[in-house]
């Protein structure tokens, strides 16, 4: 498994602590522990860093939900893995909640940058429910060692899912310790990372992503895009720097690593449908359990959705306007990277609110989209695809009429009988 794809959490101890074990995950660096004769512990780093144990882990190295190479699902596409927890045994801490000190300076990677961790507050102590759900259990036992769980959340002001909110939760004694960590798309990357075109079957125009959208070519500077009509595309995107997390994209207009196009399909009498389809540009990843949310106001009334998985997100009550797409499991939930197989799609059957619906103005098309968390560059409203209107065309047509009437009357009053 690719370590790049790993998430990893960081910390900065109090005072002198070190971490004599651990279950269920691993520091990427053990630091000199040479004060320490005989039992050396497993890492003596002032600012440890943790990643996750690869599947197939032996049992006695595993605590519940560890051992997933690092990779954690979205909440709403599959809860049971969103969450991932690793135990450790912390020396020189002290041995009461008077001595014990909260770790501060918390880092997240996901696996790049983008998320900011607040401090630790000590809250509540955590409860855990049985597997039977007969019984409830919470940490106060003192001889309970350090318990880190982190999960993924929705965000309900922005609506988007994914690799979102961090929450770590720490036990040691009668102390829980909590810490939100919250991602931002601006600090993951200084350009977009997704873009999206439109397209109806009532218009002959395609109005695609906006020029630029994630950044331009650099004719100066070959290399930094790949073309695909190159006989030699294959041994440029082998011989690519496979640990850089930086796209290495198709070359287009719009230099994105991913493309959503939103198509208009078919209008039925009571109902209409919509195309959408995912092109990954990028050749260096493939997008493992990838998800597409979506705000359309006609959402409240999908009726069927074809080859991918639905959940609607209703962050505000009644207000049913944004969904959440991802590939069904082992047929579509992998968007290989760019070429032949980089692309999946599904189409979506809406049911007509007479109240609501229209072609006109663009109301077909979506408010806003964003791919694994980010938001995605929309092209301007007044580009979208039009519906025709003849009542507008009429007088173009009546001014042309016109104008060849008096240029006739000219050519008759130059040449009289």
């Amino acid at each position: 498994m690719d370590p790049l794809a790993w998430w990893k959490l960081g910390w900065t101890w109090a005072k002198k602590e070190v971490i004599w074990s651990m279950l269920g995950g691993q520091a990427t660096e053990q630091g000199d522990c040479s004060r320490f004769k005989g039992n050396i512990p497993h890492c003596c780093k002032k600012n440890p860093t943790i990643v996750d144990l690869l599947p197939g882990t032996p049992y006695n190295q595993q605590i519940a939900n560890c051992c997933k190479g690092g990779v954690i699902s979205s909440w709403v596409q599959d809860p049971a893995n969103a969450a991932s927890s690793f135990q450790l045994s912390v020396g020189q801490a002290g041995t009461s909640n008077k001595t014990v000190r909260v770790p501060k300076n918390f880092t997240l990677l996901g696996p790049g940058p983008g998320y900011t961790c607040g401090p630790a507050k000590i809250v509540k102590p955590s409860k855990f429910t049985t597997p039977d759900n007969r019984r409830v259990t919470q940490a106060l036992s003192k001889l309970l060692p350090h318990v880190f769980v982190l999960c993924t959340k929705l965000d309900p002001e922005t609506k988007v899912l994914g690799w979102f909110l961090g929450y770590l939760t720490l036990n040691s004694f009668t102390v829980t310790w909590n810490v939100t960590c919250s991602y931002s798309q601006f600090l993951a990357q200084k350009t977009p990372t997704c873009c999206v075109s439109l397209s109806a079957f009532y218009n002959d125009t395609i109005v695609g992503c906006p020029t630029c959208s994630c950044g331009c070519q650099n004719i100066t500077q070959p290399g930094t895009c790949v073309d695909p009509d190159s006989p030699h595309i294959a041994s440029v995107v082998s011989n690519s720097d496979k640990n850089n997390l930086a796209p290495l994209v198709q070359c287009t207009s719009h230099m994105c690593p991913v493309r959503i196009h939103w198509h208009v399909k078919i209008n039925y009498k009571e109902y209409w449908r919509v195309k959408i389809a995912i092109t990954n540009f990028n050749y260096r990843m493939n997008y493992t359990q990838w998800n597409l949310v979506a705000q359309h106001p006609n959402f409240d009334n999908l009726t069927q959705i074809f080859s991918f998985n639905y959940e609607p997100l209703t962050p505000y009550g009644s207000i049913n306007d944004t969904a959440m797409l991802w590939g069904v499991k082992f047929y579509n939930d992998l968007l290989m990277q760019a070429g032949p197989y980089g692309n999946v799609q599904s189409e979506l059957l809406f049911k007509k609110d007479k109240t609501t619906f229209t072609f006109d103005k663009g109301w077909a098309f979506p408010r806003r989209i964003y791919f694994n968390g980010d938001n995605c560059v929309m092209p301007p409203p007044d580009s979208y695809p039009y519906l025709p209107n003849y009542g507008v065309r009429l007088p173009i047509s009546m001014l042309h009429l016109v104008v060849t009437i008096m240029a006739s009357s000219v050519v008759l009053l130059s040449y009289p009988w």
